[in-house]
């Protein structure tokens, strides 16, 4: 007869809650406590150690949110002790069950060497000197800023809304004895309880396993746990030695901590995070032979380095062991939906450079298992990076549809593909727990075909990294009846031994959508709007210091330009940039974006300055890859006068715009119902609406308030039609500019609508003064374009989405994002929309009085979600948008430049000819800098845009030894491309293909 499993579960919860765990440690002995508290913000051990430490005692509450307690512990070790395993167990207060966002302490020698940190599931420290403990212990105050889901706001998110009681009391700061075979019968128990419970009930294998628990428990005498414990673990011993079937499913286990960069803390949290975090990997080491832990971020190493130099230092030995191994290759764990084309490489370019400096090792994966989608642009910048591998989990929260693979290649919009694994365990944060390790199995997508996938192992999100309780689930998994198989190892052991492995891995073509948190488009405006500035001006800086170093000699500013794509590289992290981080976060955002505009804005001038040299013409400089205002791209031209030729009439209910490329009706109330491209005679506009709508929605979504907009929005929709004042308020033949002002709830609204002479496109600029909240506002342009794909631009080209709902997946691509431009197109005839803030759309069908078919683009301007910054968004905002009649690509890429990297007005002596110039259709150069390697040598990077194959010429306004093909890295990857006797490069290219070229020998004037 089969054991009741009903009691042996009630029967084993007890066992463990009531003998086993309060059985862990035996006897305990105080140890003498001091504390000091920070009054401010965190100090360094050097400064904390001198500090005046008063008496302090377990039970005393402490720690407002996010302050500082240090304590000094100091004691010995009980003599009769001895020869018997002891260490220091801490409870700062920990929440239960809560693993990140909570107390952490970490623990330092009197000589300020690091000595382990303290987690709320790694409560404990060695002790070194029985005769003599003497540590400092810096405890953190984080408080739980997601107190009752993620939609209520805090006070926590930021320092002036903190409240002023404890958060914490302290319950346990003293020596224990360790019960060593009660942890290991712990171990034992949870690693055959959990099986038990994964496995098929009439499975022999699961009964087996019940009796055996059943007699273990038998086996241990409540008066005598500690005494009796190897009794049980000898009846364990047969069940656990039983191997694993010879199909069992493999897993590679890598011990892993995601930290992010920042998110429900500020970044300076984030650097303790990770002395934390790296200190408690390095002692788990030592420990443990066999483990090794993979991290990414450069940024993070960079933090260490810089903070905790002893650390580094201890963290570099490993880093050469092969144990701790940098992952992933870039700066941070970036979003990738909204940096732009350059940024996204200079994720890889700054990352893998500073992997290369620090340790002579490069990562060839990339690693981003939170980001929350992966651009079409992905594949082929990693590639270019030198990378062979790309992992994410993030594709697991699809809300809707299933991604069909869990290796695979992925195919990019240039056709690189990049070969790939999502882990089927559906978490980077795995406690290598039976019912984590069944669900890998269960899920593997390839399997028949492939039998391996990689486990991610240790406490994550606010770091923590893997316990010693992880490992030994590690190796009683290594070869175990009912499990898969598990072996601790290394993302290149996963990788390599995957590939080889599937013969034929399908393929998947295109952006990875994710399929929820779309809010995080268009959440934290302003940190938006910094990033695309930053972008904008590192590159401006860029040239024009590249410029001025070889035609004029000056300084190429090294520094000040590695700093600020530091801290832009930094800002897009896929917490950061995305708008899902609490306020303290964003307004340090702010404040860093605003030093480096000042930055870049200096380096610019004083290029600018040194080219023209001292003068009164009026000048032009032309920063864009397109030729802007009549200045050829990287030109400075003098200043010539607009157009002329623009009409206005006034209407009994409105005025008529004609500018000699369309003619527009503006209408009383600020609306535009029509506007025909002359050169076509085609309407843009859908029959009975109107271009620039603005669009209310009540915004609550269901769950991720920052995050998410959900698609039951476009069902709660108000127009905004009643406008408070509409008024004519520059009328001249070269330009006419309409003033509308709208109000509604607590905020307002003043729209420029501005025509030029001679210019099909229609420009927005709106200054908002936003008090609404858990409030979308959309700008709608319903055109009369019918077409069942719209272009969106992304880095280094664009993508074509479906315009209509016919598939699931169609479904849930409600909200998509685009750079600087979109395009809806029939042959002959496009509407392009271009913007230089927003980055969330909607781009659908729409059949404008149930008749006549078109096509709808939305921009999703602002919004005022709660959490986790009770005050996104509020206040005032700048941002423009245009909207071009009969644009095909070419055209939308135009309206993005000219509204992203405009002209820019200057006083000198001297025009400026172009560093570069490129006689090749559609094909764009995205950077020009010195190399990284401080040689002086120019390199270009460009890409095809248009979607075609292009030829052509690149010629360099300067003289140069040879050129080279490199890949992001300014590495020679061949082969070399053709030159001519006066300098011009031959190029070919596919598709947005990317091409990077260095110029050795650079001849300067």
């Amino acid at each position: 007869m089969r054991d009741n499993e009903w009691l042996y579960r009630g029967r084993l919860g007890r066992f463990v809650e009531e003998l086993v765990v309060p059985n862990l440690y035996g006897d305990r002995h105080p140890l003498t406590l001091t504390a000091w508290p920070v009054p401010g913000e965190p100090v360094p051990f050097t400064e904390a150690v001198g500090q005046a430490y008063t008496p302090f005692e377990v039970g005393t509450p402490w720690g407002r949110g996010w302050s500082t307690l240090w304590l000094h512990l100091t004691g010995s070790v009980p003599p009769e002790w001895r020869g018997s395993p002891y260490e220091i167990v801490v409870d700062l207060g920990f929440r239960k069950h809560l693993d990140g966002s909570q107390a952490e302490g970490l623990a330092f020698r009197p000589d300020g060497s690091i000595l382990k940190a303290i987690e709320p599931f790694n409560r404990y420290l060695p002790v070194e000197d029985p005769d003599h403990i003497d540590l400092y212990l810096e405890a953190a105050a984080n408080p739980e800023v997601a107190v009752g889901g993620s939609w209520h706001p805090t006070p926590f998110s930021s320092l002036a809304t903190v409240p002023a009681e404890d958060l914490y009391v302290v319950r346990t700061l003293d020596l224990a004895r360790r019960n060593l075979d009660v942890w290991e019968l712990n171990e034992d128990i949870e690693v055959l309880a959990g099986l038990a419970e994964e496995l098929p009930p009439d499975l022999p294998r699961r009964a087996e396993i019940v009796v055996a628990l059943n007699e273990a428990m038998d086996a241990v005498d409540p008066r005598d746990v500690a005494g009796t414990a190897g009794r049980a673990r000898a009846v364990l011993e047969r069940v656990l030695a039983r191997p694993a079937n010879a199909s069992a499913h493999r897993v590679v286990a890598t011990g892993h901590a995601h930290i992010d960069s920042a998110w429900l803390w500020p970044v300076r949290e984030t650097v303790r995070k990770c002395a934390r975090t790296f200190a408690n990997v390095i002692a788990l080491c030592e420990e443990h032979p066999d483990l090794v832990f993979s991290c990414s971020s450069a940024q993070q190493y960079a933090w260490v380095k810089r903070f905790y130099p002893e650390l580094w230092e201890r963290l570099k030995e490993k880093v050469a062991q092969g144990r701790f191994v940098p992952v992933g290759g870039m700066w941070v764990e970036s979003d990738t939906n909204m940096p732009g084309s350059e940024a996204l490489a200079r994720q890889f370019v700054m990352g893998k450079g500073f992997f290369l400096r620090e340790f002579g090792y490069e990562p060839t994966d990339v690693w981003l298992p939170d980001s929350f989608g992966y651009s079409g642009a992905l594949p082929q910048i990693g590639v270019a990076a030198g990378s062979r591998w790309f992992l994410t989990q993030k594709m697991s929260w699809n809300e809707t549809n299933t991604l069909p693979h869990h290796t695979f290649w992925w195919e990019g919009i240039d056709g690189t593909r990049i070969f790939t694994h999502l882990p089927p365990v559906d978490t980077y944060n795995s406690r290598l727990a039976a019912f984590e390790l069944a669900k890998a199995e269960r899920q593997y997508a390839e399997q028949g075909h492939g039998t391996l996938s990689l486990v991610p192992f240790g406490y994550g999100d606010g770091g923590g990294g893997p316990t010693r309780e992880m490992v030994a689930k590690a190796h009683r998994t290594a070869d175990l009846e009912g499990s898969p198989r598990v072996r601790i190892g290394t993302v290149n052991d996963f990788f390599a031994e995957a590939e080889a492995e599937l013969a034929h891995p399908h393929t998947w073509s295109g952006e990875m959508y994710l399929e929820t948190h779309r809010g995080t488009y268009t959440s934290q405006l302003r940190t938006k709007q910094g990033n695309r500035r930053s972008e904008h001006l590192l590159r401006a800086a860029e040239l024009w210091a590249t410029t001025a170093s070889v035609r004029a000699g000056l300084a190429y500013p090294v520094d000040e330009l590695r700093d600020a794509w530091e801290t832009v590289l930094l800002q897009q992290f896929h917490d950061i940039l995305p708008g899902s981080s609490i306020a303290w976060v964003h307004r340090e955002a702010e404040a860093n974006y605003a030093r480096v505009a000042g930055v870049l804005e200096g380096i610019i001038t004083g290029s600018l300055a040194a080219l023209t040299g001292p003068g009164e013409q009026r000048l032009v400089a032309n920063s864009a890859p397109v030729a802007l205002a009549g200045v050829p791209a990287f030109a400075v031209a003098p200043a010539t006068g607009p157009a002329t030729g623009l009409t206005v009439t006034t209407t009994d209910d409105g005025w008529v715009v004609d500018t000699g490329a369309i003619r527009a009706v503006v209408d009383a109330g600020g609306l535009v119902p029509s506007v025909v491209h002359l050169a076509t005679g085609r309407e843009a506009v859908a029959p009975g609406r109107r271009f620039g709508l603005l669009q209310l929605h009540n915004d609550r979504p269901s769950m991720y308030e920052a995050w998410d907009i959900d698609g039951h929005i476009n069902r709660m929709v108000t127009d905004v039609t009643d406008a408070e004042s509409v008024r004519l308020v520059t009328g001249t033949d070269q330009q006419a500019t309409f003033e509308v002002l709208w109000r509604f709830g607590d905020s307002a609204v003043t729209q420029l609508v501005t025509f030029t002479a001679g210019s099909a496109a229609i420009d927005y600029a709106f200054d908002l003064d936003w008090h609404e909240q858990r409030t979308l506002l959309k700008l709608a342009f319903p055109t009369s374009v019918f077409t069942a794909r719209a272009a969106s631009e992304i880095q280094f080209g664009h993508l074509h989405r479906p315009t209509h709902a016919n598939t699931s997946w169609d479904v849930a691509r409600h909200e998509t994002v685009a750079h600087r431009w979109v395009q809806v197109a029939e042959p002959g005839f496009g509407v392009a929309v271009a913007n230089d803030s927003t980055y969330g759309h909607d781009i659908r069908r729409d059949h404008a009085g149930g008749t006549a078919p078109g096509t709808t683009v939305r921009l999703s301007l602002v919004r005022g979600p709660r959490f986790p910054d009770p005050e996104t968004d509020q206040g005032r905002h700048q941002l423009a948008v245009s909207v071009v009649c009969g644009a095909d690509i070419a055209d939308a890429i135009l309206a993005g430049q000219r509204l992203n990297q405009p002209v820019r007005e200057l006083r000198g002596a001297n025009p400026v000819a172009p560093i570069v110039a490129v006689d090749a259709p559609g094909v764009l150069v995205e950077a020009v800098k010195l190399a990284e390697d401080g040689s002086g040598d120019v390199v270009l990077r460009l890409y095809e845009s248009l979607g075609t194959r292009s030829a052509g010429t690149v010629r360099p306004g300067f003289g140069y030894a040879d050129v080279q093909r490199t890949d992001l890295l300014e590495r020679s990857i061949g082969p070399d491309p053709e030159t001519a006797d006066d300098g011009a490069v031959a190029i070919a290219v596919r598709p947005f293909e990317i091409l990077t070229l260095r110029f050795r020998g650079v001849r300067r004037e």
